[in-house]
């Protein structure tokens, strides 16, 4: 019996289907759906964040935010020169507006910077770019605060405080110096200043699409481009200046969250913030979103990075809702008890008062806009000072009560939540 052996070529169907990119399967030489291989784009890698914010090439840091450091350490030294009954309005607004090389400051490295808080107070792309009115009054405010500080505090410095008089006033252990109508400027600037230089720079600047994605930035960072002379790509180097302006004071940088306090800025009331049951792990939230969108720079992952800005942008914002509650309802339950401790109420409210002031530079969720329009903070500051002649002497529960409310219901928390 003979058999007839027929061959033929391969037949063409047979091949390895192509690499298409296209059609959702895993075909071809891709190594993953659509991706990688000879013909598609690169596949994204599961990025990781690392355990610090530590961040290398070739063995040398990434990592800089010398002058977030900088501008911290000059609002220390204004806030020690506030409270010293022997400076003039011409020092303190030298400190606040300094010039390079200038003798402002104890510390001659801050006299040697060419950098200044006046100049970053209002000062982010997203929301002033385009608004040099609101600058221009907000910056005046941080002035008007200083002047009054030495045209009605300073003269009255050993005065005792009554309503209309300004001068001292007992809190506790403590000496508050009020104005007339019972504020403190001091904290005032202080509290203030968080919102609008340490807040607004980090989530409506550095933490800006318009600031990291500006010019060729993105393509630069794609393909590893350097600042000149620098270790590190301008993307890179924006984000850790939203970083510096959070953790750049704590004596670890990298790992911050182990001295929370280290500032008496955003730092310190993220560690209050931290230390309320109702809001812990608010701090690791925020740390770790730092560290995962700075890695997602390095990867290449613009997606990532806008979703971790987003967190930052959150819960930094609700730390200023969350402390303005809480100061207005400790002030609130003070001022109900049958003998009232004023010196304790004028602390809390003046703090409260900056709180307040700083909503205007939070950053609501998906929108370009904070949690309350300029116009409503300052009718809720006009709120808290008129229920009578002598501002806080008169002000009443009820008023503060009605902030309190009003406040928390803009954001996710409750008002019990924040006000114990």
């Amino acid at each position: 019996m003979a058999f007839l052996a027929l061959s033929c070529s391969k037949d063409e169907s047979e091949d390895p289907v192509a690499a298409t990119c296209s059609d959702g399967i895993q075909n071809g030489d891709e190594t993953g759906v659509d991706c990688g291989g000879s013909s598609c784009t690169p596949c994204q890698q599961a990025v990781e964040a690392p355990l610090t914010y530590t961040f290398e090439r070739d063995g040398a840091s990434t990592v800089d935010f010398n002058g977030q450091t900088t501008r911290l350490l000059m609002g220390e030294e204004i806030l020690v020169a506030l409270m010293d009954e022997t400076r003039t309005a011409e020092t303190l607004l030298s400190m606040y507006a300094h010039q390079q090389d200038a003798a402002d400051f104890q510390d001659t490295q801050l006299n040697a910077s060419d950098k200044n808080l006046k100049s970053k107070t209002a000062a982010s792309v997203d929301f002033f770019a385009a608004n040099a009115t609101d600058q221009a009054l907000i910056r005046a405010d941080f002035e008007g605060w200083v002047q009054r500080q030495v045209d009605e505090v300073f003269p009255n410095w050993f005065v005792a405080a009554a309503p209309g008089v300004a001068g001292q006033i007992a809190d506790g252990t403590s000496t508050r110096y009020i104005t007339t109508d019972g504020l403190e400027m001091n904290q005032l600037f202080n509290k203030s200043l968080i919102g609008a230089l340490m807040l607004d720079q980090t989530v409506n600047n550095y933490l800006s699409p318009a600031v990291l994605d500006a010019g060729n930035n993105r393509t630069e960072n794609d393909n590893q481009v350097l600042e000149a002379g620098k270790p590190y790509t301008i993307m890179e180097h924006k984000w850790d200046e939203a970083y510096g302006y959070v953790f750049g004071l704590n004596a670890d940088p990298a790992n911050p969250n182990a001295d929370l306090g280290a500032d008496s800025f955003l730092n310190k009331y993220l560690g209050r913030v931290e230390g309320d049951s109702d809001f812990q792990g608010i701090a690791d939230e925020i740390y770790d979103a730092f560290k995962l969108g700075r890695a997602a720079i390095a990867a290449g992952d613009y997606t990532l990075r806008d979703e971790q800005a987003a967190l930052i942008r959150l819960r930094l914002s609700e730390i200023m809702g969350i402390r303005a509650v809480y100061y207005l309802n400790q002030a609130k339950l003070l001022l109900e008890q049958p003998a009232p401790e004023y010196g304790t109420i004028f602390h809390d409210l003046s703090e409260g008062y900056g709180f307040i002031y700083s909503l205007q530079f939070t950053r609501k969720p998906g929108e370009n806009a904070p949690y309350f329009s300029k116009a409503e903070v300052d009718a809720m500051l006009t709120d808290l000072m008129d229920d009578g002649a002598n501002g806080l002497w008169d002000v009443t529960p009820a008023t503060l009560g009605q902030l309190a409310t009003d406040i928390a219901a803009r954001f996710s928390f409750t008002l019990e939540q924040a006000g114990n």
